[in-house]
Order: structure tokens, then sequence, then C-alpha cells
């Protein structure tokens, strides 16, 4: 992904000049933050300003630092706080996720897995998912969900502890999106491969068969990444692949006998 902006503070303010908006980035951030300012101030930055000929959004330092690693039960108790007021607010009028909104993660998704050749518990994995994706289930996304304001990456870094709360930073993606596809988006998303999130799903008011499908999606979306030869695999441990694959597999098994081997796959 290009890099989009440069981030520089000066006391208790924070500015972002955007050197790349393919996304209009600078807008969605400003309207997120304006939004959220509305209905939960001390949620996420204050929105200062917005200079479109830069483009430069200023906004308020907030203070933390950067959930990471295996969250702790109060670090879980805080982001699920945050993430539930985030989820809560009136969506007022913004406009779509900008990165990866169900339709363009399904469509990738589906290209990647069905044009892969592989043996191993890769191909078993990409297999699996072939057949499944070729199945009327994960089509159920495309209906209409819960809609919330979706931040777009959840990586954890995003996530600011306090040490009694979490905050949230990093808008510039955002926009509506769904409950089932953001909770998923975040249990499966890499950076939080190191923490237990049994039940976290619990704490909020998800469909859980359009969760298991969404996350199901999700796994398979970091299942191309981190294939042999994948844009991702020289950047992460040997073997996260093959751990991948069994994650993949996992929830396909979940719920029903799910699918398995290499028959699913096209394109060999």
């Amino acid at each position: 992904m290009p890099h989009t902006h440069v981030v520089t503070t000066q006391g208790e303010l924070v500015t972002k000049r955007y050197v790349s908006c393919p996304r209009d980035e600078h807008l969605r951030e400003w309207s997120a933050l304006q939004a959220i300012h509305r209905h939960s101030p001390d949620l996420a930055p204050t929105p200062i300003s917005l200079d479109l000929s830069g483009p430069v959004l200023v906004m308020s330092r907030v203070a933390g630092r950067p959930l990471a690693g295996s969250l702790t039960a109060a670090e879980l108790d805080g982001l699920a706080a945050a993430l539930g007021r985030l989820w809560a607010l009136p969506t007022d009028d913004l406009p779509p996720v900008g990165l990866q909104p169900i339709p363009e993660l399904l469509a990738r998704v589906r290209a990647d897995i069905t044009s892969y050749c592989g043996g191993g518990i890769v191909g078993e994995a990409f297999g699996a998912a072939a057949i499944w994706l070729g199945g009327s289930e994960v089509d159920s996304l495309l209906m209409p969900g819960t809609p919330v304001i979706g931040h777009g990456d959840p990586n954890l870094a995003n996530y600011l502890w306090d040490g009694s709360r979490v905050r949230i930073v990093d808008f510039e993606d955002s926009g509506v999106s769904d409950l089932s596809f953001e909770l998923a988006n975040l249990v499966e998303h890499l950076a939080g491969r190191g923490t237990d999130w049994s039940g976290f799903a619990d704490r909020f008011p998800v469909d859980q068969l359009r969760l298991l499908t969404a996350r199901r999606l999700w796994a398979m979306f970091w299942l191309t990444l981190l294939r042999p030869g994948g844009p991702a695999e020289s950047r992460n441990p040997p073997g996260t692949g093959a751990l991948q694959s069994e994650r993949v597999l996992g929830l396909l098994r979940q719920g029903s006998a799910g699918p398995r081997g290499g028959e699913g796959r096209r394109g060999c």
C-alpha cells in the first residue's frame, strides 16, 4: 500500500499531511472525526482544521500507547468499550468504508483463491476456500447488515491505551460499514493474533452466523497475502502461511463439517 501521509506533533496538536489520497483519505478522516466529535467527543482526536490545498488535517493529540501483542483483560475491556461507543454512533451520511468494502473484498478473495496452485496444508486450505467461495453462504454478506461507523483498518496500533481506557485514531479509511464485518476484520487481523478473542464478540449485538461468514472471508484474505510467494510472506516469520491455512480450515469446520481437500482449486 502506498505511503499516504506524514504526521508531526507539536504540543497538543497533531498535523497530518497527506501525500497520496487515492480514496479521499483526508475527507474520510475529517468527516469521521467530525461525526464522532458531535456525539462522543473524547473517543477520538478532536478535528481542528482541514486545509484542502495540502491537504493538511490538524487534530488534537490523544495520549496513550498503541495496543499490541497479547491484550490483557483490562485492555480487552477498554477496547470493547471504545468500539461499543463507536458502533453505537449515527453514521451521519458518511461514505461507504474506504478500504476493502464487502463487494470489493469478496471479488478480490475469489479471484486470488481460485487462481492459486500449490500443495501441502496451504493447497488444502486454498481448495477448501475455493469450494466455500463457490457456494451461496458468502453472498449473504452482500445483504444489508447493521450499519456502523467502520474504522477500516483495525490494526491494534490504531487503538491507544492510557492505562484505563482506549481511544481510536487514524480514520483515513473510515466510512459506513457493517457491524459483523468490522468485528470480523478486527479479530482476524494479523496484528491481533497474539490475543485470545474468545467471548469478545459476545459483548456486541452481532448476528453470529454473519460474523462467522465474515471471519472466514477475512481469514481467506490474509491467506492470499501469506501464501508462498504472496505479498506478505517475506514480512512474516516462516510458517505463518501454514498457520493461516490451519486457521482458515478451522473456521470452515465451525458450524458444519466444512469443505476440505484440493478438489475446489481452479486454474491449475
